[in-house]
């Protein structure tokens, strides 16, 4: 961990400025979930369909900040975390079928304030594990009272059955105290439901296309 001075030997979230700065973050999270949200309705109106299921919203906490800050081997300070963390701000919008990511990804980079900064697409390239979901770091321009800033914002779109299967993993990969003691059999067990889970998205995605006909 490296210190510069006595302010950054502080916790994160007990340094001067801290809850502004987080407020940034939280206001940019804001920003983007107004734009998704009215980018669904009026697809909706124009369409009678909403391409979106449900939006999560995450702003990480000063705990969360500082761990991954000293992971990095990064001085724990505000500056340190601006530039050195991207997904302090996040969203995911869970999408009925696959059309519907790259949908909400076009519409919403689309928009002029927006920055599209990286694009890292899970689908057509999944992991080695099996995850699926289309990652967008996003460049998003916040208004305050006395200044704008831009605040980068992480964007995670997939679809209802991908989410399914990430937060299932997730729940037995991390949650039950299992990291780095899940076993190869299980492993390829894993990556076996998300192909299931893929091809049932298929699956769907060629139904509700022969539906619209």
């Amino acid at each position: 961990m490296k210190w510069t001075d006595q302010e950054t030997s502080l916790p994160l979230g007990k340094q001067e400025g801290f809850e502004l700065f987080h407020h940034e973050y939280d206001s940019a999270i804001q920003k983007v979930n107004t734009k998704i949200e009215i980018l669904a309705n009026d697809f909706e109106v124009r369409n009678d369909y909403s391409p979106i299921h449900h939006i999560v919203k995450r702003l990480k906490t000063a705990e969360s900040i500082q761990e991954k800050l000293e992971r990095l081997g990064c001085e724990v300070s505000i500056p340190s975390a601006r530039e050195n963390i991207k997904d302090i701000a996040g969203l995911r919008v869970v999408c009925n079928f696959i059309e519907d990511v790259y949908q909400v990804a076009d519409m919403l980079t689309d928009q002029d304030d927006i920055e599209l900064i990286t694009c890292k697409d899970y689908i057509k390239n999944p992991k080695p594990n099996g995850y699926r979901s289309l990652h967008l770091g996003l460049s998003v321009p916040v208004f305050l009272i006395d200044r704008k800033i831009v605040v980068p914002v992480e964007l995670q779109i997939r679809t209802v059955a991908m989410d399914f299967w990430a937060s299932l993993e997730h729940q037995l990969r991390y949650k039950q105290n299992n990291e780095g003691r899940i076993s190869e059999k299980t492993n390829i067990e894993l990556k076996a439901c998300a192909e299931v889970s893929a091809k049932l998205d298929m699956q769907m995605q060629k139904i509700f296309d022969e539906v619209k006909k």
